[in-house]
């Protein structure tokens, strides 16, 4: 059995300093690692070697504008495989074992290269998924490459182990020409030899076939082997598509780790082994035999995003930014626009049945116009927004809209749209309080920094109160939100940070909203007047797991700062979110914060059959609640609520029911609706 030294073993920070492009020590350091490569398949001290490498395949989605959100696991496959390579370039690998677990419904169909190992980091020309996805694209470490990319010395790093101390320098690697299928990234080469290290590479536009891709980045790390072979021993690989229906972003995301261990070199390997395909797998009796240790579930790692180290990240970063960069300055087209179901088809109190859509057209170099429009069969009025603006590939951009348009008064939605329509046409019950808004808004997007995106908007707008023009099936609406009519100014400053590690094991996403208003009274007693005031808001959620529980935390803040704000622009909770037990916006004032706790169990699963895509067992989770809210500033003056409440999630978690009660002049409640990640979409 050989010795294997990782390549963590011990890393000493390093003193390179970064080298200009193509600079004599960068290209003497190339040289040798692609001379190295070469005289690798003729190396006789390397005759074969065998090992058994372990990984999981997992498919995840991500929906909505910026893919805010963490992506949902969707399936996960364990493999267990075993690999086998002879001189000069020979390789075997046979999947020995393979189990899978589908958490919501799919017939995604893995590339046969995606079930097993990279060997040999890459022939020559570099192809993945079985060239559908990256083909043509040439080795920076080859005779072709050299030709067609820049190199340069960024970093170095030191491996040390008991009795040896290797060097390995971070050699960042860019296309001559981002027009042509190349690669983007860096290898770490062993200074001493030449041999490579450890690869990171995304690659350009030209080089993804799928017109749908988005990128794909892969890390190939080696160890060690007896003290002399640079052999694989970690891989990862992320692929990522993207589709748009109507003018809503989706993403599909193919997440691949293997950790390759149990090397043994020169073991006579015989030559027929290697005989037909390079991939194939055991029979299926065989591969469902296989025993893998717990369940897939518990054994799938934690941390199932690309890349733990920041050099890593950020060269996959600019690799594809570059990519991202070229499909934007490239793309011509016009496409159907709505940013949510409810952008097509909605029912409220104050419109009716609603019907709408839209157009977006990208002209390319980042330039777009989008137009939407809805009329209500209610109140026979068209309510339209036209957009116009440039956008960078990082996100950063202007937009300047016109719109005349209903804006809901609150900090946040109480209900999904899809759940509002329904339940106001059927039952009386709309969770909204609109008003009419019409003037200009101008959005400066700054993009990420620090975690956060930042934004500045101007807005310029005249509010006016809305009427009652529908009526349910049954039941009776509460009457239309009396919104103050006046002409308002705003300048507002934008903070999100999408949902991300926090500390102690935390997953936390927040918007933060400071603004300062000015507004001129229209109509009614103060009609006239003015008044300066500052609005500021905060919605965070927090998100822990212990064990296969997990505590959740909501919560929603707001003031307004000055005197006299029009009634549209106050603090109003009471709700199923900020509010559960209470009638609409029933706790109103000028300052206030919601606060809730939820206890999130699983409650077991229940065995469903979804045909060709397979069965599962669809999960169940009880999640007891409770809710504190304080408001200031009101009618009550300063006062205190409280709820208590239970949810039941269910249907691969896509649908919630609640049942809450408030403790202080409430009422029991009882909801259904969509959980909150999918609101965006309905």
């Amino acid at each position: 059995m050989a010795c294997v030294v990782a390549c963590a073993a011990s890393l000493l920070p390093g003193t390179a300093r970064a080298q200009a492009w193509n600079d004599q020590r960068t290209m003497s350091l190339v040289d040798l690692a692609i001379a190295r490569r070469s005289a690798q398949l003729a190396d006789t001290g390397l005759s074969d070697y065998h090992a058994t490498a372990h990984g999981y395949l997992t498919f995840l989605a991500q929906v909505g504008a910026g893919y805010p959100d963490p992506p949902k696991v969707v399936r996960t496959d364990e493999l267990a495989v075993e690999v086998y390579w002879r001189a000069p370039n020979q390789s075997k690998q046979r999947i020995v074992g393979r189990r899978d677990t589908l958490l919501l419904p799919t017939d995604i169909a893995y590339h046969r290269d995606h079930l097993a190992i990279v060997q040999n980091n890459f022939p020559g020309i570099i192809r993945l998924g079985d060239g559908d996805e990256v083909r043509d694209v040439p080795h920076p470490l080859s005779a072709a490459g050299r030709e067609a990319y820049d190199y340069a010395v960024a970093d170095s790093l030191s491996i040390r182990t008991v009795d040896r101390r290797w060097d390995v320098m971070m050699v960042q690697v860019r296309p001559k020409d981002d027009r042509l299928p190349r690669a983007v990234g860096a290898v770490y080469l062993d200074r001493a030899t030449g041999s490579v290290v450890r690869m990171t590479f995304s690659f350009t536009r030209a080089a993804l076939k799928d017109p749908q891709l988005e990128d794909v980045s892969i890390i190939l790390e080696s160890g060690l082997v007896d003290g002399r072979f640079w052999l694989p021993r970690r891989q990862e690989i992320e692929i990522r598509r993207t589709a748009t229906w109507m003018d809503f972003p989706m993403r599909g995301i193919i997440r691949g780790r293997w950790d390759i261990c149990c090397v043994t070199v020169n073991q006579r390997l015989p030559a027929q082994w290697f005989a037909g395909p390079e991939i194939v797998a055991a029979p299926p009796a065989q591969l469902k035999a296989y025993q893998f240790p717990g369940t897939i579930l518990q054994s799938l790692p934690g941390d199932v995003t690309l890349g733990e180290n920041d050099d890593v990240l950020k060269v996959q970063e600019q690799a594809r930014e570059l990519v991202r960069a070229g499909a934007l300055a490239r793309a011509r087209l016009t496409v159907p626009s709505a940013r949510s179901v409810s952008d097509l088809v909605r029912f409220d109190r104050n419109e009716g049945l609603a019907l709408g859509g839209g157009i977006a057209h990208r002209f390319g170099d980042g330039l777009f116009a989008k137009a939407r429009g809805r009329f209500g069969t209610g109140d026979h009025q068209w309510k339209h927004e036209l957009s116009v603006g440039w956008q960078r590939a990082s996100g950063a951009g202007v937009t300047l809209t016109a719109r005349d348009d209903w804006r809901d008064a609150g900090v946040e939605p109480e209900a999904s749209g899809l759940r509002n329509s329904i339940v106001a046409q059927e039952f009386g019950s709309d969770l909204t309080d609109s008003y009419r808004a019409r003037g200009l808004s101008l959005v400066l997007d700054a993009g990420t920094a620090g975690g956060w995106r930042w934004a500045l908007t101007l807005d310029a707008e005249r509010q006016d109160a809305l009427g009652l023009h529908a009526r349910p099936a049954s039941g009776t609406f509460a009457p239309a939100f009396a919104a103050d009519p006046a002409t308002v100014r705003r300048a507002t400053l934008l903070a999100t940070r999408p949902a991300a590690p926090g500390p102690f094991g935390s997953t936390v996403s927040a918007s933060a909203a400071f603004g300062v208003e000015g507004a001129t009274f229209e109509a009614g007693p103060s009609s006239g007047a003015s008044t300066t005031f500052g609005r500021s808001e905060l919605v965070a959620n927090v998100e822990r797991p212990f064990g296969s529980a997990r505590l959740v935390l909501h919560t929603t803040a707001a003031a307004v700062l000055g005197p006299d704000a029009p009634r549209q622009a106050l603090v109003r909770f009471g709700g199923p979110v900020t509010g559960p037990g209470y009638d609409l916006h029933q706790l109103w004032g000028t300052a206030g914060v919601s606060q809730r706790v939820e206890w999130q169990l699983p409650a077991g699963a229940i065995p469903l059959s979804l045909g060709r895509f397979g069965s599962l067992a669809m999960p169940v989770t009880v999640a007891p609640y409770a809710q504190a809210i304080w408001v200031a500033g009101g009618g009550a003056g300063s006062a205190a609520y409280g709820s208590l409440g239970v949810a039941v999630l269910t249907v691969f978690d896509l649908v919630r029911l609640d049942v809450a009660r408030g403790l202080r002049g409430g009422r029991w409640s009882f909801g259904f609706d969509l959980t909150r990640d999918y609101w965006r979409i309905f």
